[in-house]
C-alpha cells in the first residue's frame, strides 16, 4: 500500500504579545512564529476508510482518538470537499502534549496537507484554509510551516518572513498546561485592550544581530501567568538563561515549553547534555528554527 507522509514540526512563538480581548471573548494576539525541522510524523493510506492510529514516545498523553485534531481536520476537509478521498492516518507522536508548541495543531495541518496531496489539490485552495480555521486557532499558521507574523486569534497571517536559521534548544519540564487556564489567569476583561507595549518589526533577510536585538524587544505576555500556574517554568527559563552561549530564553505559546536561542550548535549541544544530566525527566531537543 502506497503511503503519503508529512512532517508535523513544533511551532515556536518567538514573540507573543496579547493586545487585548475582544467582546466575543477571543484574545487578540501578535506573534512571530517559526518552526522546527523535526517533530511528529503523520502518514496517510489514501482511499481507506477514515481512521487514526497513534503511537510513539508521547502517544499516551495524546488523549482520546475521537477528539484528536487529525480526525477533526479530516472531517472539516470532508465538509468542504464532499466525495474527496480520505484515508487511514498513522501518527507517530514525539512532541509533548499541551505544551505551547502547537503539536496537535501541527498534526492537524499535516493531515490537511496529506489530504490535499491525495486529492491533487493546491495548498492555496480556499477550502483548506477554511478547514484549518475550523479545526483550531493555530492550524492556519501550521498549514504553511513558514516563519511569519500571526495576528488576531490566529486567523490573520502575514507574508512569510525569510529568517536566518536559529540554533534552538526546546525544553519541556513535563507539566501540561492548558491555554484557557493561562488566559483565565491573565484575567483580561472582554472588550479590554492591554497596554504592554508595541511589537518590534521583523523583515526578511535581517542580519542575525539585528534579528536578536528585535527579539529582545519582544516578549511573551502569557509567561507571567503561566509561571504562576506552573512555577517550574521559571526554573526552565533560569536554566536556559544561565547556559553558556544562550542569547535569549523565553516561553513558547502558553507554556510550559521554553526555548533558548544559542550562538552555535556546540553551545546548544553542551547545554542539552548539562540540562538532561541535572533534569533527566525533562524533554529536551536541540533543533534548527526558521
Amino acid at each position: 500500500m502506497h503511503l503519503l507522509t508529512e512532517r508535523a514540526p513544533a511551532k515556536i512563538n518567538l514573540t507573543l504579545h496579547v493586545l487585548g480581548r475582544r467582546a466575543d471573548g477571543w484574545h487578540d494576539l501578535e506573534s512571530l512564529v517559526v518552526f522546527s525541522r523535526g517533530g511528529d510524523c503523520l502518514s496517510l493510506a489514501a482511499g481507506e476508510p477514515l481512521s487514526l492510529v497513534v503511537d510513539g514516545p508521547t502517544a499516551s498523553a495524546a488523549g482520546a482518538l475521537d477528539d484528536n485534531l487529525v480526525l477533526r481536520a479530516a472531517r472539516n476537509f470532508s465538509k468542504h470537499y464532499a466525495g474527496a478521498k480520505l484515508g487511514a492516518f498513522h501518527l507517530v507522536k514525539r512532541l509533548p502534549v499541551a505544551a505551547g508548541i502547537g503539536g496537535g495543531s501541527s498534526d492537524a495541518a499535516a493531515a490537511l496537507r496529506l489530504l490535499a496531496r491525495a486529492n491533487g489539490m493546491s495548498l492555496a485552495e480556499p477550502g483548506l484554509a477554511e478547514a484549518a480555521r475550523e479545526t483550531g486557532a493555530d492550524v492556519p499558521v501550521c498549514l504553511g510551516r513558514q516563519a511569519r507574523m500571526m495576528r488576531g486569534a490566529g486567523e490573520k497571517l502575514g507574508n512569510p518572513v525569510a529568517l536566518p536559521p536559529l540554533i534552538g534548544l526546546i525544553v519541556n519540564p513535563g507539566q501540561p498546561l492548558e491555554t484557557k487556564s493561562v488566559f483565565a489567569k491573565m484575567n483580561i476583561a472582554p472588550g479590554t485592550e492591554s497596554d504592554f507595549g508595541a511589537h518590534p518589526n521583523f523583515t526578511s533577510n535581517m542580519p542575525i544581530d539585528a534579528l536578536m536585538a528585535a527579539l529582545r524587544k519582544g516578549r511573551n505576555d502569557m509567561e507571567a501567568a503561566a509561571c504562576r500556574l506552573a512555577p517550574i517554568i521559571g526554573d526552565v527559563l533560569a536554566v536556559l538563561s544561565a547556559a553558556p552561549g544562550c542569547r535569549l530564553a523565553r516561553m513558547s505559546g502558553s507554556g510550559a515549553t521554553c526555548f533558548g536561542l544559542f550562538k552555535d550548535c556546540r553551545s546548544a549541544a553542551r547545554a542539552k547534555k548539562a540540562i538532561l544530566r541535572a533534569h533527566p525527566g525533562w524533554w529536551v531537543k536541540a533543533c534548527v528554527l526558521n
